[in-house]
């Protein structure tokens, strides 16, 4: 019997509605689902710490039986043949995503032929939803508490006090 293990990576600074939408799903797809941190992300200083993200995405996560979380950086096909996994899960918002997206799900194909990319769309509520905008909306007062788990709202108040 096969067991089928996919990677689902991201920065997730912070943590998103979205973002526990395909985990959910994807969690009922594959047997064992990693939602890994990447460690060194090209995408700026992050807002919290990769130890503060592994505990928020850990918390949010424990009622799933099937979803673990871990960090890594490097290659992803590299940390996908350590974990043993043969797909990446990948959310998909926008044309501009696609784009993004299927890049390199065929760079990753071309460095492992035997990796699978699985693309998802996250429920249309949360179609406009990213973490950058996430951040950049908490921090001029907005109110995104429908749009992350309680526990990064509390996060987030800690983190940004002094918010216009």
């Amino acid at each position: 019997m096969h067991t089928v293990k996919a990677i689902y990576p991201g920065t997730f600074d912070p943590l998103t509605n979205g973002h526990l939408d395909l985990i959910a799903r994807g969690s009922k797809i594959v047997d064992q689902l990693v939602v890994a941190i990447l460690r060194n992300s090209e995408k700026g200083t992050p807002l919290f710490t990769v130890p503060e993200r592994e505990e928020m995405i850990t918390e949010a996560t424990r009622s799933f039986g099937n979803v673990s979380v871990t960090t890594f950086d490097g290659l992803l096909v590299d940390f996908a043949r350590q974990q043993g996994a043969k797909a990446v899960l990948r959310g998909i918002r926008a044309i501009s995503d696609y784009e993004y997206e299927f890049q390199m799900a065929m760079m990753n194909r071309k460095l492992d032929p035997e990796l699978e990319t699985l693309f998802m769309m996250p429920a249309e509520k949360y179609t406009y939803v990213s973490s950058r905008l996430i951040k950049g909306v908490f921090q001029l007062g907005g109110d995104v508490s429908a749009l992350v788990p309680p526990l990064v709202v509390e996060r987030l108040k800690a983190k940004v006090p002094n918010r216009l």
